[in-house]
């Protein structure tokens, strides 16, 4: 159907440009990683230390999204805690750092397990939806940072899940439902789901303790 996309069974599959598309843009995402890794001073050299813990933080939340506690016939599942790592990198390091990190897991997760009815959709689900975990960084320096910024993290998500449903999967609504309550209610079912049980381990105190020693080795 295109250079990148051919429809098959109703939905759209990568063609092999697709693919390669893909896996250039996740590159120059990882480059722009890279390039935000330096601090202060520009002849201080690359930290590996920041890009191996974004890394790890990355595929830790690949491995738990494959991991599925309950899957939603139409996207969206309850993980174990992949929102949670995928929040890390902007919890470890900031802003810039954290939504760079959640867009280049979106473009993974896209590459893993596709699951695209419209072009744009695409956009929206993988590279924003996923790309607002990384608002976790805004509370990168606060008290009980992650929890805040897990929470405005997951927030981030759903609002982008919500309009992909609204616009792109309104069809699929309930019997009686509007597109957008439907949206609001189906997305908010997984998001949320995995959030309150995210937010009650993190607030076992040696959980708390655990991570925030993590953050130091991190940071040092």
């Amino acid at each position: 159907m295109s250079l990148f996309f051919t429809l098959q069974d109703g939905s759209y599959q990568f063609t092999t440009a697709g693919y390669v598309a893909v896996v250039i843009i996740l590159a120059l995402v990882l480059v722009a990683a890279a390039a935000l890794a330096r601090r202060g001073d520009e002849r201080k050299p690359m930290s590996t230390r920041q890009l191996a813990f974004c890394a790890i933080s990355i595929a830790l939340a690949t491995v738990t999204s494959m991991i599925k506690l309950f899957h939603f016939p139409f996207g969206g599942s309850v993980t174990l805690l992949s929102m949670l790592f995928i929040c890390l990198p902007g919890y470890f390091y900031g802003l810039g750092t954290g939504l760079l990190a959640a867009a280049a897991y979106g473009i993974l997760q896209l590459i893993i397990d596709p699951y695209v009815l419209f072009p744009m959709q695409l956009i929206v689900d993988y590279i924003l939806a996923f790309g607002a975990l990384g608002l976790s960084g805004v509370f990168s320096n606060a008290k009980n940072g992650l929890i805040k910024g897990y929470i405005l993290g997951i927030f981030g998500r759903y609002v982008f899940a919500v309009i992909s449903g609204w616009i792109f999967f309104g069809e699929y609504a309930w019997e009686g439902w509007g597109p957008l309550p439907y949206s609001l209610a189906y997305n908010g079912a997984y998001i949320f789901a995995e959030g309150v049980i995210t937010i009650i381990i993190l607030m076992i105190p040696a959980v708390s303790k655990a991570f925030l020693q993590i953050k130091k080795q991190a940071v040092a």
